[in-house]
C-alpha cells in the first residue's frame, strides 16, 4: 500500500505500466532512477510517480501541507520486485513483503480499513467508490493428503481426530473423499502448496517435541578407501615426508588466472550468478593459487617455501552442461634445501631437486620405470631451458621446471620451480607392487665408465642404454661427473657413471660382469656414438 498527496499527482487517473527504456524517477530517498522496461512504475497517466512494489515517488510524497491522500493497494509479481530491488540496491518494507508473498485475499478489504482508520483517527472525509485496475479473484487451493502419509513421514502414531482438530486450529477447511484428506488452503496461507508443507503445519501444531527420535537402519558395510582416495592419501603422505606443506585454495578464482597456466585449453567454465569477480571461474590448474601463496610468504620474510596442493580442476566439455572434473597434484619450491652450518653449507632449490622430488614419487606409485623427461619450451609461463614435459609411456602427464623469471617477477618472486602432474592418468595405469626387500648376503660391486658424447644427448638417452644391455644383476646407476672445457672438442662433453651389481644369491665374480659392461660399451659407441675414454 502507498499513499501520494492527490494535489501533487497532477491528473485523475492512475496508470500502472512498464517503465520505459532510460526512464528517471526520482525516489522518496532522493535519489535519481533510471529505469527500463524490467521494472514496474506507477504513473499520473504519463509521467511515473512510484516505483511499483519498491518505493514511492519524491514529487508525490506526503507532507504536513497535504490535504487530500490517494491510498493505492496492489498486487505485484513477487520476482519482478525482487529484481528491480535488487538491482537498485533499494530494499523497503514493501518490497520486502511482495518479495515473500502477500494475502491475495485481502488487499481490497486492507485499503477499505486503512481509509477507515485515517477517518477515525485523524477525521478524514472518505470518498466514496474505489477506482481498480484488474479484476483478480483470490481463490482458495486444494491439497490432497493421507492420513498414512502424514504418519509415516512424521514416525507418529496420530488417529484421524487428532488431524481434523490441528487443521480446525488452522481454519483449513477439509472433507474426506476416497480416504484422501482434501483441504483447502485459503490466500493467507500462500506457503503452502504441496504434501509437505501439510506435513510440516501438522508437526508444527502437534509439538516438534512429540515426534518420535529414530535412527536410519541400514545394512554394516564394510569401509574401504577406493582407489582414487588411497592414491590421494598416498601422495599426500609421501609430499609431506619430502617436506613439502599442503596448501588448500578455493577452485574459484578470476576469469584470467582460471587459465593463465593450464595446458589444457584456454576455456573455463564461468559462475552463472558469482558472488564476486574475484571467485567467479572455475580454475583449471592449481599453479595460480599456489604462486599467490607464495608471493604472501616472500612478502613476509619466508623465502623457504615448498608447498603442494592436491585438488580437482574444471574442464569445459563440449555440448554439456557440466564440466569435466580431474585430480591433479602441483607444488613450488624456492629457498634453501639445507641450512649452511659449522659442518656443511648451504644448498638451494634446482631443478634437478624439483625433479628428484617428482622421480621419487613415481618410483612409490611403481611407474617410474615408464616415465620419461622431455625438455620443452612450450609454456610461456616456464624457463624455456629448465623445463621439461614428462611423459607416462607416450601421454604428458604434467611438467616440472623454473618458473620463467617474467613470471616470477609478477608475484615479486625469487627463483622458483613449479609441477604438475595429472593424478587421473597415474590412476589408470598399470602399476607395479613395489615390496620390501630383505637385505643381500653378498656384497656387490661397482664399474666406472667415462665416456665422450655429443653434448644434445641427454643423461636419460645413456641411462636407458645402459638398463637395457647391463643385464640382471645391474641394481643402480649414478652420475657422479660431467665435463666440459679444456681438452674437450666443442659440442662434446664427457660423462662418468657409477654402476651397481649386486646378485642376491652369491658372490659377483669379475667373470659375471665384464660380458654385461662390455655389451653396454658396445651398444653405447654403435647407438650414440661414444667414445670411451
Amino acid at each position: 500500500m502507498h499513499a501520494f498527496d492527490y494535489d501533487k499527482i497532477g491528473s485523475k487517473e492512475i496508470k500502472v505500466r512498464r517503465a520505459a527504456e532510460g526512464e528517471s524517477l526520482k525516489t522518496l530517498d532522493g535519489v535519481e532512477r533510471i529505469m527500463n522496461p524490467s521494472d514496474i512504475v506507477i504513473t499520473n497517466g504519463t509521467q511515473p510517480i512510484a516505483l511499483a512494489g519498491v518505493m514511492g515517488g519524491h514529487d508525490s510524497e506526503i507532507t504536513e501541507e497535504t490535504v487530500t491522500v490517494a491510498l493505492e493497494f496492489a498486487m505485484f509479481e513477487a520476482v519482478s520486485i525482487r529484481r528491480t530491488g535488487a538491482k537498485f540496491n533499494l530494499r523497503s518494507e514493501s518490497s520486502a513483503r511482495f518479495e515473500k508473498g502477500i494475502n491475495t485475499g485481502t488487499i481490497q478489504e486492507a485499503g477499505q480499513h486503512a481509509a477507515q482508520m485515517m477517518h477515525e483517527l485523524a477525521g478524514g472525509t472518505i470518498v466514496e467508490g474505489t477506482a481498480a485496475a484488474t479484476s483478480f479473484v483470490s481463490k482458495n487451493q486444494e491439497v490432497s493428503i493421507t492420513l498414512e502419509k502424514i504418519n509415516r513421514t512424521l514416525g507418529t502414531d496420530i488417529d484421524q481426530d487428532q488431524v481434523d482438530t490441528i487443521l480446525n486450529q488452522l481454519s483449513f477447511e477439509h472433507t474426506m473423499v476416497n480416504n484422501k484428506i482434501v483441504i483447502s488452503i485459503p490466500p493467507r496461507r500462500w506457503d503452502i502448496s504441496i504434501e509437505a508443507d501439510i506435513i510440516e503445519e501438522v508437526a508444527r501444531i502437534y509439538g516438534y517435541d512429540r515426534l518420535p527420535s529414530t535412527l536410519p537402519v541400514t545394512p554394516s558395510i564394510p569401509g574401504e578407501l577406493t582407489a582414487q582416495q588411497t592414491l590421494v592419501r598416498m601422495s599426500r603422505n609421501y609430499m609431506e615426508a619430502a617436506g613439502l606443506t599442503q596448501n588448500i585454495s578455493y577452485v574459484l578464482t578470476t576469469a584470467e588466472k582460471a587459465i593463465q597456466y593450464s595446458q589444457d585449453g584456454d576455456q573455463a567454465v564461468k559462475l552463472a550468478w558469482p558472488m564476486s569477480e574475484d571467485h567467479s571461474t572455475l580454475r583449471v590448474n592449481l599453479l595460480s593459487s599456489l604462486l599467490e601463496n607464495a608471493s604472501y610468504n616472500m612478502a613476509r620474510k619466508n623465502s623457504d617455501i615448498q608447498f603442494y596442493e592436491i585438488g580437482k580442476i574444471f574442464l569445459p566439455r563440449k555440448g554439456e552442461r557440466l564440466p569435466e572434473e580431474s585430480e591433479r597434484i602441483a607444488g613450488v619450491l624456492s629457498g634453501l634445501t639445507q641450512q649452511k652450518n659449522w659442518q656443511t653449507e648451504s644448498e638451494t632449490v634446482d631443478f634437478y631437486y624439483a625433479k628428484g622430488i617428482i622421480e621419487e614419487y613415481f618410483t612409490l606409485l611403481g611407474v617410474n620405470e615408464k616415465i620419461r623427461f622431455e625438455a620443452t619450451e612450450k609454456m610461456d609461463w616456464m624457463h624455456p631451458g629448465r623445463t621439461a614435459h614428462i611423459y607416462l609411456n607416450e601421454n604428458i602427464i604434467g611438467y616440472v621446471g623454473q618458473i620463467h623469471p617474467n613470471t616470477a617477477k609478477e608475484y615479486d618472486l625469487a627463483e622458483m620451480y613449479a609441477f604438475e602432474l595429472n593424478m587421473d592418468l597415474l590412476l589408470n595405469e598399470d602399476r607395479e607392487i613395489v615390496t620390501q626387500q630383505t637385505i643381500p648376503k653378498y656384497p656387490g660391486t661397482n664399474r666406472d665408465l667415462a665416456i665422450l658424447v655429443e653434448e644434445t644427448i641427454t643423461h636419460q638417452d645413456i641411462a636407458k642404454i645402459i638398463t637395457k644391455y647391463a643385464g640382471k644383476y645391474l641394481t643402480d646407476i649414478q652420475l657422479f661427473d660431467i665435463y666440459q672445457g679444456k681438452g674437450i672438442a666443442d659440442g662434446m662433453k664427457s660423462m662418468a657413471y657409477s654402476l651397481s651389481y649386486l646378485n642376491p644369491n652369491a658372490t659377483l665374480t669379475d667373470e659375471d660382469i665384464h660380458p654385461s659392461v662390455e655389451k653396454v660399451v658396445e651398444a653405447l659407441q654403435e647407438e650414440l656414438g661414444a667414445i670411451i675414454r
